[in-house]
């Protein structure tokens, strides 16, 4: 089955933030079901790296809409999975419509990428996929970042272990670990990084995804490991921290030996210097609002782990 077979452009999608004890178990129990993806065979942990580039506009829309709760709404985002210049890049747009996921993406070539958000008129060229859904997908990201004036903001970074489908594509199953989230202002795709938070601590971010009908074997799975859904957004809950906030959108993870909010950076940084970094001039007020330092949680300290 090719990538574009294994995406599930439409589908939905719960999460759970568990031990890693826990997470072991569920690996055993769903090897019964799934396969491991085959870009975690033979890698540490059974996983591979996934970084992503969050665009938004100067005042955070997309970070709101999700704090907010918003029921319609998207991310826009840069996926990639190495330095190598010769590997594409991936033009996502991340919609939730009610409960529903919807994703796009665009297969682009590296050196193009620059050109197309500096406002280059997307074509066939820059593509990598003749795949007929991804110029339209192209298309759409390039005109929600014009639209919304939006900008570099957040590089967030995990290790992802994955199961599929041995034949078609209706569930899947993947297990997120060591979370990362650092301001990143510029058009860079580097899998470095320099300063990041660790989002969630030692916890592993488990999503039980489906396209249509929920397999009754999850819920047998939800039931004998007793896990409990909330929220895990990855971009959001990272600019929270980034901030200096504790993440204070609905269905929060219960809080666990394992689960840590970082906030050492954030706190040796001035509003004025958070705001500069990731909202620019024009949305000071969202980073000096009062008492947003209130409330900070802070569970030990944490090993952010050698950079990718």
């Amino acid at each position: 089955m090719s990538q574009d077979q294994r995406l599930q452009h439409q589908r939905f999608e719960l999460k759970y933030v568990i031990g890693e004890e826990k997470a072991r178990r569920i690996r055993d129990y769903i090897s019964s079901f799934l396969e491991l993806d085959e870009n975690c065979v033979g890698k540490p942990n059974l996983s591979y790296a996934v970084h992503s580039l969050y665009f938004d506009s100067d005042h955070l829309q997309t970070y709101w809409d999700t704090l907010n709760g918003n029921k319609n709404r998207f991310k826009l985002r840069i996926r990639y999975y190495t330095d190598d210049p010769d590997a594409s890049v991936f033009l996502e747009i991340k919609r939730r419509m009610n409960n529903c996921i919807r994703k796009q993406r665009a297969a682009v070539r590296r050196e193009a990428v620059p050109a197309i958000l500096a406002g280059q008129l997307p074509s066939a060229q820059a593509l990598v996929s003749p795949n007929p859904h991804h110029l339209p997908a192209l298309q759409d990201f390039c005109r929600l970042v014009q639209a919304m004036g939006a900008q570099p903001k957040v590089h967030v970074a995990y290790l992802r272990e994955a199961y599929l489908p041995l034949t078609e594509n209706s569930a899947r199953v993947t297990m997120d670990r060591l979370v990362r989230s650092e301001f990143n202002p510029k058009l860079e795709l580097s899998t470095k990084l320099r300063d990041p938070l660790v989002v969630w601590g030692q916890t592993v971010v488990l999503e039980l995804k489906f396209i249509d009908r929920y397999p009754n074997w999850f819920g047998d799975l939800v039931r004998t490991f007793n896990l409990r859904q909330c929220g895990a957004a990855k971009y959001a809950d990272g600019v929270s921290l980034l901030h200096g906030r504790r993440p204070q959108h609905r269905h929060l993870p219960p809080l666990s030996a394992d689960l840590c909010w970082p906030l050492k950076s954030a706190l040796k940084m001035s509003h004025a210097q958070l705001s500069r970094v990731i909202t620019g001039a024009g949305a000071k007020a969202r980073a000096t609002e009062k008492g947003a330092l209130d409330g900070v949680v802070k569970l030990g300290n944490l090993q952010t782990g050698e950079a990718l």
